[in-house]
């Protein structure tokens, strides 16, 4: 058993979101992935099936059934242009207080960084940052890794409980990241509490409005030159975590989220920026979060997530 104790914590992927069309002439990702060992993916995909967080945070509840819905849109793609073995885990048990889920999803994730896998993480809500920000700390060391959460949202409230609002406050305030360390990326001024941007510009994190992603020809030209000088200085051990929350994108590319926004990044703004975590050798995780299937038109956000996990994984720079 390749998890041995962890096997607990997680549950199978119910085998219909295997799409199998059949045709050998037009294999799809679902006809291959069942039969790839653990041991030879570098990709591993876990979801996280809970929004209790969301609901703490007064979002729309939903985002539960996210990850199985992602799941069957990127099953239904080809291999074509994919670098990598991937291998889906399955997805965490979430039969247990929010608190509790997020211990097992930091083991797992740990094991899985261990192992030297890169870990696709489908939430869920966005409070999985925290048990993910985490488990990068135990494994790398709080001085070697940074966090990018790419979000109109800060998500750093005050709240005395934890919630999707809460994560990286949580992960600043117990010294398991460095605020120099932490990109704030496609924020917006409207969703941005006065409070909290004093608060991280005192820390010193990393702002990047999606004003100023939009000021350049490139929508990730900000957030590379920024994180270049950290990688010059830290001579390639710096590992990295990116975060997608879909809010971040507009309602009409994205309208099934916890909490929909009509002046989000475009659907191709998104995989421009996913594309540049893959080019990063030393991206360890990709997360998306927030994805409400409740309210989703045709599947139109739960397609836009399976699309950039293939450009993902189409992209990735080998080390």
């Amino acid at each position: 058993m390749v998890f041995e104790h962890l096997s607990e914590y997680l549950e199978p992927v119910d085998s219909e979101v295997f799409y199998r069309r059949g045709d050998p002439n037009d294999v799809r990702l679902g006809e291959i992935i069942p039969y790839v060992r653990y041991e030879e993916a570098e990709v591993v995909i876990l979801g996280c099936p809970q929004d209790e967080g969301v609901k703490r945070n007064l979002g729309r509840e939903g985002a539960r059934f996210a990850p199985n819905e992602i799941r069957r849109e990127f099953y239904k793609f080809t291999p074509l242009g994919l670098k990598v073995k991937i291998y889906d885990v399955g997805n965490i048990r979430c039969d247990c207080p929010l608190e509790q889920i997020h211990e097992r999803h930091q083991k797992v994730v740990e094991k899985l960084l261990r192992d030297g896998k890169r870990v696709v993480v489908l939430g869920g809500g966005n409070d999985i940052s925290y048990p993910d920000g985490v488990a990068m700390s135990e494994v790398f060391g709080y001085k070697n890794w940074l966090a990018v959460n790419v979000d109109a949202h800060f998500d750093v409230r005050a709240d005395s409980t934890r919630n999707s609002g809460t994560a990286y406050r949580q992960l600043l305030e117990e010294g398991r990241l460095r605020p120099d360390y932490f990109y704030e990326v496609g924020y917006q001024v409207q969703l941005a509490s006065p409070v909290y941007y004093r608060y991280l510009q005192e820390l010193g994190v990393n702002l990047i409005s999606i004003e100023q992603i939009r000021s350049h020809e490139k929508p990730d030209y900000e957030l590379r030159e920024r994180l270049r000088s950290k990688f010059v200085h830290q001579s390639g051990s710096l590992n990295v975590f990116f975060g997608f929350d879909l809010d971040v994108v507009r309602m009409s590319d994205a309208p099934g989220v916890s909490a929909p926004n009509p002046t989000g990044l475009r659907a191709g703004e998104l995989i421009n920026l996913v594309k540049f975590a893959a080019s990063l050798a030393s991206t360890r995780i990709i997360e998306f979060t927030e994805v409400n299937p409740l309210f989703d038109i045709d599947g139109r956000t739960s397609k836009l997530v399976a699309v950039a996990i293939h450009r993902f994984c189409s992209s990735i720079k080998q080390e």
